[in-house]
């Protein structure tokens, strides 16, 4: 009974908040409404800072200032800072694993042909591969990115679809209310809008499956209008992730910093030194940067003539230290090293041999299909509803019983020739039928017309058959039966020539 009764006082809790929450949407308190739901603007913040090279802490080194003996300041002289974009490298490699080639969109229904064909149609001219790879992108880089989905209507008055891709760095603001069981209840967009006399208003959409809050931040509060929404669910696919350089941001910090003491130690030390006696210098110039000169006392040690002081190497512990750490980013996110030595070897590999070059970002692009395993399903289920309540609603009844899949192809692209030898096999041992040959030929794009192209050329080849061998049944087949007309025809032809011979000679 405890148990019971703390499960129906969370319940009630819940539906105490949602009730709050509809009562200040009706209040119009916007304001309110925000503070109900969550967002990532500080997780957002400091992964963009370390995503953008010029914001890394390297970059917070302090030029050396140069003084003479008495401590009168002479110069400053620059140090460098290098930062080094690793994140940028390890998310775009994150990303051609996972999407480098489009999604394939499987049909799994039967009779559902024209909504499937509607369905295609919508993924092309929405551009939605484009758009889910800056999805990825975006979110690989700040932690999370969305992908609206506007319905509207054309110059022709006609309803259409279009994708917009939504992210902090590109002046959205996200807000998210789930529920207990991490369903999204509704997601709010804020962004900016320039508007007449260059009024700039903030705008702050609500996205719930019935309804669609316009709210605009005017001078007076908040201006709130209400819409349908026709869809039936939220128009939003919303991207979450950690960035994909998470738990090695300590060692990229530690790499640039060397890199950078690296290349002033050079400078200092990577063109000759001069060494001379105190004896020959009363004519010498002035030092200069770029001829640095030591004077040393000791008459024995140092003869007349100058002499230069050169570097041999770095610190081989300062090498080692640079590679081990350049090895333990790469490999701790899953990032393959892709040099140009790897280029030329890769070029020289097959498919199975290349993804076991590659098997550190395969395993990280399997984990990320975990995720967007459900994203790419809810995808297709909001695009199915599109279709049926917004752009073709005859094609309902089809949209309810249509079924789609997806599968992630492979970044470099499969074998074809094995695959194309293992399903001969295939279809040679009566493992798999002749149209599952066809649906697995890598080779095929369109498996229905392929199917029909198959059924049309074996029935040109029976005919072609009955026409020589004649029918199975021993009947005569198409040529027997021209003979059959063309003796007739001959037959016909004698006996109009012996009527013409009759009526000459009676004549």
């Amino acid at each position: 009974m405890i148990l019971i009764d703390l499960f129906r006082n969370y319940v009630n809790a819940l539906v105490g908040k949602n009730q709050e929450f509809e009562q200040l949407l009706a209040a119009k308190d916007i304001s309110a409404v925000k503070d109900k739901m969550c967002n990532q603007e500080k997780k957002i913040f400091d992964a963009l800072s370390e995503y953008d090279t010029f914001s890394h802490e390297v970059m917070k080194r302090e030029d050396k200032i140069i003084t003479d003996k008495k401590g009168k300041f002479l110069r400053t002289e620059k140090v460098w800072k290098l930062p080094i974009p690793y994140p940028v490298y390890i998310n775009e490699i994150a990303l051609v694993f996972l999407y480098g080639r489009p999604i394939k969109w499987v049909q799994q229904s039967e009779g559902t042909d024209k909504a499937f064909d509607a369905f295609l149609n919508v993924i092309k001219r929405t551009r939605f591969d484009s758009k889910i790879r800056q999805c990825k992108r975006l979110a690989g880089a700040e932690t999370e990115s969305a992908m609206l989905f506007r319905v509207f209507r054309d110059d022709d008055g006609k309803p259409d679809v279009q994708i917009r891709v939504l992210a902090r760095s590109k002046g959205d603001e996200i807000y998210v209310r789930w529920d207990q069981y991490e369903n999204i209840i509704s997601i709010g967009w804020g962004y900016y809008v320039k508007e007449e006399k260059d009024n700039v208003v903030y705008h702050f959409d609500i996205f719930t499956k019935q309804t669609i809050y316009r709210c605009a931040k005017r001078s007076l509060g908040w201006e709130v209008n209400e819409e349908q929404n026709f869809i039936g669910k939220i128009p939003i696919i919303l991207f979450q992730q950690e960035k994909e350089w998470k738990g090695v941001e300590p060692l990229i910090h530690r790499e640039e910093f060397i890199a950078s003491r690296t290349a002033d130690t050079n400078d200092y030390f990577s063109d000759p030194i001069a060494i001379m006696s105190a004896e020959i210098i009363k004519n010498m110039p002035e030092k200069k940067e770029a001829a640095k000169m030591l004077i040393t006392n000791d008459k024995d040690g140092v003869d007349k003539a100058a002499k230069y002081l050169t570097w041999d190497s770095a610190p081989q512990s300062k090498k080692d230290e640079i590679e081990w750490l350049h090895t333990q980013i790469l490999q701790k996110t899953f990032t393959p090293n892709i040099t140009t030595d790897t280029l030329k070897s890769v070029s020289q590999l097959s498919a199975k041999a290349l993804r076991t070059v590659m098997m550190l970002a395969d395993i990280k692009a399997s984990k990320h299909k975990e995720t967007h395993d459900e994203l790419l399903d809810r995808t297709a289920s909001l695009i199915t509803a599109i279709i049926a309540n917004v752009l073709d609603v005859s094609l309902s009844g089809e949209c309810e019983s249509l079924e789609i899949g997806h599968e992630f192809q492979e970044p470099f692209g499969d074998d074809i020739a094995d695959s194309l030898t293992n399903i001969v096999k295939a279809v040679d041992a009566g493992i798999i039928s002749t149209e599952g040959a066809i649906e697995l030929n890598p080779l095929v794009k369109d498996v229905a017309r392929e199917k029909q192209r198959l059924a049309q050329e074996q029935e040109e080849r029976q005919q072609q058959q009955m026409s020589i061998f004649g029918t199975p049944d021993g009947s005569e087949g198409a040529g027997s039966a021209s003979d059959g007309d063309e003796e007739e025809e001959d037959e016909e032809d004698t006996k109009k020539q012996k009527k013409t011979q009759e009526t000459q000679g009676k004549a």
